[in-house]
């Protein structure tokens, strides 16, 4: 099985995608993609870039599914808000190449990838490292996004099962009711 994994950010996307057969990971490319030739002001250009990143790498390396890191809530509200746009824009070409996509925290990949939540940049870099076997470390937003692909390697087909084994049944208190009572 082959995973893709997406470090989104606004000015420069992370991405890795490994091979898995059975526990054996097997690296098969990582990069980023950059938005800052686009002039910050040009918000739909630069995620035009992402937009079309995504979805040339989904194309060249053919992946069976994608994970993608779940970003967090920084303290400036604006910065998270165009990061959040930078991760949609991920999610929907992911979507658009018709790939199961699947939702990672940073402490997830951690835990994941290097043992611990806290983790710093360069343990991560490390782990993912020594656990694909690379003659060095890649940098920080390709091995976030390749930490992403091992987390999902590690516990996607796990959530699968437990997701079918266990189907939440669907209330009416979430779902939206027509009209009013009185």
């Amino acid at each position: 099985m082959r995973i893709l994994g997406i470090d989104p950010g606004l000015q420069t996307t992370g991405f890795g995608v490994i091979d898995i057969d059975g526990h054996a990971l097997r690296y098969v490319a990582s990069g980023t993609i950059t938005t800052r030739r686009v002039a910050q002001g040009e918000l739909p250009a630069r995620l035009k870039v992402l937009f079309d990143g995504i979805t040339e790498i989904a194309e060249r390396y053919k992946p069976d599914s994608a994970a993608v890191e779940i970003v967090f809530v920084n303290v400036n509200p604006q910065s998270t808000l165009l990061l959040g746009q930078a991760r949609g824009a991920c999610l929907t070409a992911l979507v658009m190449s018709q790939l199961p996509v699947a939702e990672y925290t940073a402490l997830q990949m951690k835990q994941a990838v290097a043992g611990h939540g806290r983790a710093a940049k360069a343990q991560v870099q490390e782990m993912v490292k020594r656990l694909l076997q690379l003659p060095g470390a890649p940098g920080s937003d390709a091995a976030d996004a390749l930490g992403i692909a091992i987390t999902h390697a590690h516990v996607g087909s796990s959530m699968e099962r437990l997701g079918r084994a266990a189907v939440l049944a669907r209330t009416t208190s979430g779902m939206y009711r027509q009209g009013r009572t009185r």
